[in-house]
């Protein structure tokens, strides 16, 4: 598995490095996102979609778990912040949406459990000040 570390020193930073991750997307790419209330989630997101073509205005799905934004392909960005019981998975059949046409963002995928993709790339955000993140990608191998 290959591992990067960057440190961004900004919002506009940050977006602007996954920009370039978005414009790399390919059908089926899943992004796993790790990070405390506040790390930055959901600027990736925006990054991400950016560079895919998107320019939606993306914000956090938080009360409706999924919201779909049309592109060159599909955006599917997940909030699983009120998941809290692998069983509510069950008849949420997400699992098509990760395996299908499209990219997948998903902001607190930890709450996911095991049932996220092997080939998930795994982003862990750390908050180092108002400004400054730590961020770890973890790209699968494929």
């Amino acid at each position: 598995m290959k591992k990067e570390t960057i440190v961004t020193h900004s919002a506009e930073e940050t977006l602007e490095f996954f920009r370039e991750i978005g414009r790399q997307a390919k059908k089926g790419a899943v992004f796993a996102l790790h990070g405390d209330l506040g790390a930055g989630k959901t600027i990736i997101a925006k990054g991400i979609a950016l560079g895919m073509g998107i320019g939606d205005d993306i914000t956090s799905p938080t009360f409706t778990l999924l919201e779909s934004y049309e592109g060159p392909l599909p955006l599917y960005h997940f909030d699983l912040y009120r998941i809290e019981r692998d069983d509510e998975f069950d008849n949420l059949f997400f699992e098509e949406y990760w395996e299908g046409d499209g990219v997948a963002v998903i902001e607190w995928a930890g709450n996911a459990g095991n049932r996220l993709p092997e080939n998930s790339h795994r982003i862990l955000i750390d908050y180092i000040d108002e400004n400054t993140r730590s961020i770890t990608i973890e790209y699968p191998d494929l």
